[in-house]
């Protein structure tokens, strides 16, 4: 049985011993940086410095986190601890809805205020021939460029997308109620589907942008829709695929009999996470799909 079923009554505040792990990540993330603009440049060892960074940032993932983990398990974390834990990923999670916020309001800030204001008055005569506040908007095409593209309709795989992550914040809260009542099985089991349900929808995304680019036409490049489109969409998938490598860390440890229903703060976290992301989906969809 985990330690972490005993009773903490302590209030004291731990404070671990120096880490290697926060000089790994700063050198990950520059390796990162500097790989990516360089890759992007065409430079050769652009790709070489981008994926050392991230075998570095791997392994200080790992490291960092797998010796919180044996804290909390050894019983080292008391109330004081848990509660920065709940600051500190609330705060994480605001600042995620204000970099979602940022570019709902590109969307918002094209489609209301700066198409139409392109297409009125004078400011037509300056653009290319046939321009129109109708949304979405094409961009510029020329003779020899690119066909006009086909806007992504809202009824086809959006919708199922839609449906399956409703469907995967239903067995995730169940799995939560199955860790609150000790009912381990149920837990399991709900955090599993939710984890599947989250590889169909990433499956289904794949899908989606293949269909975009190879029958519709709709690509990166198809004026400020497609750049929002892919930018929204696009993001918005990598934190999908990031809430689900959460969860199934959480999978993991609870085949290793980790958490109980006293103190299970690491799968609420990952649970926080689950719905905003399932929170950001719903906008996305209507403003970018639906309407």
């Amino acid at each position: 049985m985990s330690q972490t079923t005993a009773v903490r009554g302590f209030d004291h505040y731990f404070v671990p011993e120096p880490s290697k792990y926060p000089i790994f990540g700063s050198a990950a993330l520059l390796l990162f940086g500097a790989g990516s603009a360089l890759w992007l440049n065409d430079v050769a060892s652009g790709p070489w410095l981008f994926f050392a960074g991230v075998a570095i940032l791997i392994y200080m993932l790992f490291g960092w986190f797998g010796q919180v983990v044996r804290e909390s398990e050894s019983g080292q974390y008391g109330r004081r601890v848990g509660l920065s834990f709940r600051w500190s990923m609330g705060w994480f999670i605001f600042s995620e809805v204000m970099f979602f916020a940022a570019f709902f309001g590109a969307l918002f800030y094209a489609r209301v205020l700066s198409v139409p204001w392109l297409a009125s008055g004078d400011n037509a005569a300056l653009l290319w021939q046939g321009f129109s506040s109708a949304w979405p908007t094409s961009g510029p095409y020329t003779p020899s460029g690119a066909e006009p593209f086909t806007p992504m309709g809202a009824w086809g795989i959006p919708a199922i997308n839609t449906l399956i992550l409703l469907t995967s914040g239903v067995t995730l809260t169940w799995a939560h109620h199955g860790l609150l009542g000790n009912r381990r099985g149920q837990l399991k089991l709900g955090l599993f589907a939710t984890i599947v349900l989250g590889a169909v929808f990433i499956g289904l995304q794949a899908y989606e942008y293949g269909h975009a680019y190879a029958d519709l036409n709709l690509r990166l490049d198809s004026g400020i829709y497609g750049s929002t489109f892919y930018l929204l969409t696009g993001f918005h998938g990598l934190h999908v695929t990031i809430g689900a490598i959460m969860l199934a860390v959480m999978l993991f440890r609870v085949l290793a009999g980790h958490f109980s229903p006293q103190h299970h703060f690491g799968f609420e976290a990952a649970a926080w996470y689950w719905h905003f992301v399932d929170v950001v989906w719903l906008i996305l969809f209507i403003v970018v799909y639906w309407l």
